[in-house]
Parts: structure tokens; sequence; C-alpha cells
């Protein structure tokens, strides 16, 4: 028995999802789930993310970590200055020469 509050940020990002997770949803929205994280969280927050959309839930992603959001989306919308500047699969994305540039430090 531990309370809410003394949980590390990645114990309560886990929790926070569980809870979500309790009514069964159709539709999951997470907003930028890995910030704050420590790398070894954010590998077990995509991981969780991934077995929940393979269970059928469908998951709207806000995220900055564009590598691990394409390694694991079906579609991709990339917003610059609150605009999409491009749009398609995860598998386009990935591949394009101007969001691996931009995004994903190639």
């Amino acid at each position: 028995k531990q309370v809410a509050g003394t949980l590390s940020g990645g114990e309560q990002q886990m929790l926070t999802m569980g809870r979500a997770l309790m009514s069964r949803p159709k539709l999951l929205m997470l907003d930028e789930p890995s910030m704050g994280l420590s790398p070894l969280f954010v590998d077990q927050v995509f991981e969780v993310i991934q077995r929940i959309h393979r269970e059928g839930t469908t998951i709207l992603l806000v995220e900055q970590n564009a590598g691990k959001s394409l390694a694991i989306s079906d579609r991709a919308y990339v917003l610059e200055n609150g605009k999409v500047a491009y749009s398609g699969t995860a598998k386009e994305l990935s591949e394009s020469d101007e969001i691996k540039k931009a995004y994903l430090g190639g």
C-alpha cells in the first residue's frame, strides 16, 4: 500500500493508464505519456501502449518522441505551428528523408 503521490513519475503514469483502462474504453487519448520519465519507464510506457493497441483499443497519442511514436503507430501526423505539416502511415513518415532530418536525427 502506497499513496499515489509518493510514486515515481513512471509509476504514476502507469497508474493513470491503468485507471483509464478499467472502463475498457474503445478509444484511449494520451497526451505526452513519456514526458519527464526515465528511459526505462519510457520503454515500459510504450510497451504498454502497444499491448493496449494490439488488444483492440484505438490510441490517440500526442507525443514529442517521434521515433518511439512512429515505431508503434499505424498513422501519424506531424504538427508544426499548430498545423498538420506531414501525414501518412507511420512507415511512410519513418522513411521520409524530411522527417528523418527534422525529427529523427538522421
